[in-house]
């Protein structure tokens, strides 16, 4: 469930020690644990996992607080797809409830797709029942993470529960009577022009899928700044758009000053939705998408583009990890009077480093 550490990279970046990562899919360790070192990935199903699993060599002083973190797949509650009330990892997330009543955590914190709650809402309800049992102080609302800086329209369920504290959501920090949205341009307009199929030899993972001849031609017909396929000449548009009205985003360009649509784990492939660049004639490249999920380009992807563009499409944007992470500190430090496990003011993200210090988010409540 931290994958490749998306949550790691940004409650890290605030200051706070994580002590390890658990995760079902095994191509995400090199990226985890050379992003977000010391902190050890742990392959495991969350299902077979124990206490001693959980526990074997953690240490922390008495006035230290333990925080869970847990992002569970998305995939059964998207609107995409068919809901399957046997689909077992719909109730992966009920795996946490095992060790909230054991081991009490200070803080849990969760992110999950809006239809977690509409489409299961006996999972749901499952799911709250530890933090009414044992009297946690909880918050929880859908929303746009474009509302917290995040340069996408990425709608999300948000969870953040206090043992010992009130608690509530972040500040939101985006949007009208605060910061504008940041938007694609603010974003990638950085990174140098790139060929479909090509890589970038300075610019590690800036590489992106290729293209056939007549997708190449889709492209080039396709409008600058946020055209889609409905411009297309008629010998260029597929069958199965003929009679069909709906997936207009498919081929679709993004737009320059707008925040990019939502990444998904195909989101390098103009096929699969409105992933292609604003100017030039090409899906957008790893490095681009990766930095449209608020990793900085330190962050490096270790798996070949494909299996990178899913880990990448399947993360928390550091950048609310971090909101919620610098959230948590402050509770606990205006409660306690003292620093947080060593929480500082650190060093925000760098790619929306000006828009985090102007919304004064280390300063509010």
């Amino acid at each position: 469930m931290c994958g490749i550490g998306g949550a790691t990279r940004g409650f890290l970046d605030a200051g706070i020690k994580v002590l390890k990562g658990f995760d079902i899919d095994k191509r995400c360790e090199k990226t985890f644990e050379a992003n977000n070192p010391p902190v050890e990935f742990l392959c495991h199903d969350l299902r077979d996992l124990t206490m001693e699993d959980v526990l074997s060599g953690v240490m922390w002083n008495p006035q230290d607080k333990l925080v869970f973190i847990a992002c569970a797949p998305c995939q059964p509650f998207s609107r995409a797809g068919k809901k399957d009330a046997e689909d077992t990892r719909a109730r992966i997330i009920l795996t946490v409830n095992r060790f909230v009543y054991k081991i009490k955590p200070d803080f849990v914190f969760i992110e999950n797709v809006p239809g977690f709650k509409r489409f299961y809402p006996g999972i749901y309800e499952e799911f709250l029942r530890p933090y009414q049992e044992l009297e946690y102080d909880y918050e929880y609302n859908v929303v746009n993470l474009k509302e917290y800086g995040v340069p996408q329209n990425r709608r999300r369920i948000l969870f953040v529960a206090s043992r010992d504290y009130k608690i509530t959501l972040p500040e939101k920090t985006h949007g009208k009577g605060r910061l504008p949205y940041a938007t694609v341009r603010d974003t990638i307009e950085k990174y140098p022009p790139l060929k479909a199929g090509k890589e970038h030899p300075d610019i590690p993972n800036h590489v992106c899928s290729k293209l056939s001849d007549k997708n190449k031609k889709r492209l080039e017909n396709t409008p600058k700044n946020g055209g889609s396929r409905t411009a297309w000449p008629e010998e260029l548009v597929l069958d199965c758009h003929k009679n069909s009205s709906g997936h207009t985003d498919v081929y679709g360009r993004m737009k320059w000053d707008a925040p990019a649509p939502t990444l998904t784990c195909r989101c390098t492939s103009i096929s699969n939705g409105r992933f292609a660049h604003p100017d030039q004639n090409r899906g957008i490249s790893v490095r681009e998408a990766a930095a449209l999920q608020t990793f900085g380009d330190s962050f490096i992807f270790y798996e070949p583009k494909t299996v990178a563009a899913k880990h990448i499409g399947n993360a928390v944007p550091p950048l609310v990890a971090y909101l919620f992470a610098t959230k948590i500190a402050q509770v606990v430090s205006r409660n306690q009077g003292s620093d947080f496990l060593g929480f500082r003011k650190a060093e925000p993200l760098d790619i929306h480093r000006k828009r985090i210090r102007c919304s004064s988010v280390l300063g509010e409540s």
